[in-house]
């Protein structure tokens, strides 16, 4: 090999590495700014923070009225709109039934998805089955397996559930 054709081969080398280099910035710069990864990443928010708020409402630590306070506190915190409205109005209400009852839930959400998302309105619906686990104050406990569906709203302390129906076994949404 000459060293005129070590140096053809050597600038050949450095074309296509600069060449795939640059494919790869244009490449890049065409995905950060797409529309299309905009709205996942906004549709992958909403329904991470649609599933939490949905477990904490389906959750509550009912060994003493301090501990259902707490619980409460959290729902107003995990619900806006019409609901949140709903639960501020039966307080304590709900929390002289629920101290009395003793019974602990821990809600789990098994399995959701995003039927909607509307960014221009920071709207959402969300379907959405979970699994409580009730701790009664004594006695055997159990899981109950529960549907929902739940429209959320983009807060400015993030997406929270605006409404929440609950959907019967064998019912569609």
């Amino acid at each position: 090999m000459t060293s005129r054709t070590k140096t053809l081969g050597d600038w050949a080398v450095l074309l296509v590495a600069a060449l795939l280099c640059g494919l790869g910035g244009w490449s890049y710069a065409r995905a950060r700014g797409d529309d299309d990864l905009a709205y996942a990443k906004s549709r992958d928010t909403a329904l991470a923070e649609g599933k939490s708020r949905l477990a904490l409402l389906n959750s509550l630590d009912g060994k003493d009225a301090g501990s259902v306070d707490a619980g409460l506190g959290d729902w107003l915190d995990s619900s806006t709109g019409p609901l949140h409205d709903q639960l501020a109005r039966t307080r304590s209400k709900d929390a002289e039934a629920l101290a009395k009852a003793g019974a602990t839930a821990r809600g789990k959400v098994t399995d959701a998805a995003l039927t909607a998302l509307d960014e221009r309105t920071g709207t959402a619906e969300m379907i959405a089955t979970v699994d409580v686990e009730v701790t009664p104050r004594t006695g055997k406990g159990g899981t109950e397996r529960k549907r929902f569906e739940a429209t959320l709203a983009r807060t400015p302390d993030g997406w929270k559930i605006k409404a929440l129906t609950a959907i019967a076994a064998g019912g569609g949404a």
